[in-house]
């Protein structure tokens, strides 16, 4: 996949209007530290366009990344983070389920899930959720350059039985260090996108 251009086009807060894009999209979710921002760079090739940041909770917003005016990647806001309250979490959970229900680019919802730990109660129901609105979420295995090459089919497995997954779920392994796993994402998305090359 090549990247030529990306921008952020569209930022949506609790009250914000959905955009009615043309383009396919792919949506990536994920708890609020387990390296969303820093995936989302990695595939536009951008070091710092989704802002990665120290504070995880951040991103409040849906955020719309045009990608070589052919599709969009949209950074679905983090969940599970204390410091926000429940009131706040709620609104969130409502913008989010608005978007997967009113949708109708939406390709592919990617689930981020730290591959070092067993995925967390807040994993489970997210993963759970999206499954609820229709959509079988791809995992993407972050920090894999947190664990040994030998414990990565175990640490898969763990993420699969964890989430109560099903065979078919795909699992990718992906390191934002290395780069490893990006390619399998491209081709993922190209394949869903329903074309070949980029």
């Amino acid at each position: 996949m090549k990247i030529k251009n990306v921008s952020l086009e569209t930022v949506c807060g609790i009250t914000s209007v959905l955009p009615e894009t043309e383009k396919p999209e792919f949506a990536f979710a994920g708890k609020s530290n387990v390296g969303k921002s820093s995936l989302i760079n990695a595939l536009m090739q951008r070091k710092s366009l989704a802002r990665t940041s120290s504070q995880p909770g951040k991103t409040q917003t849906i955020n719309f990344y045009n990608v070589n005016d052919e599709l969009y990647f949209v950074d679905l806001p983090g969940y599970g983070y204390a410091k926000v309250g429940k009131e706040v979490t709620a609104k969130w959970g409502k913008m989010v389920e608005r978007y997967l229900h009113k949708s109708k680019q939406l390709k592919a919802v990617f689930l981020l899930i730290d591959i070092r730990h067993e995925p967390s109660a807040n994993d489970k129901l997210m993963y759970d959720w999206i499954m609820s609105n229709g959509f079988d979420p791809i995992i993407i295995a972050t920090k894999l350059d947190k664990i040994n090459r030998s414990q990565i089919q175990k640490h898969v497995k763990m993420i699969r039985e964890g989430l109560g997954a099903k065979k078919e779920c795909v699992i990718v392994p992906f390191s934002a260090e290395s780069k490893q796993g990006r390619d399998e994402i491209y081709g993922i998305i190209e394949e869903l996108q329903g074309v070949g090359e980029v």
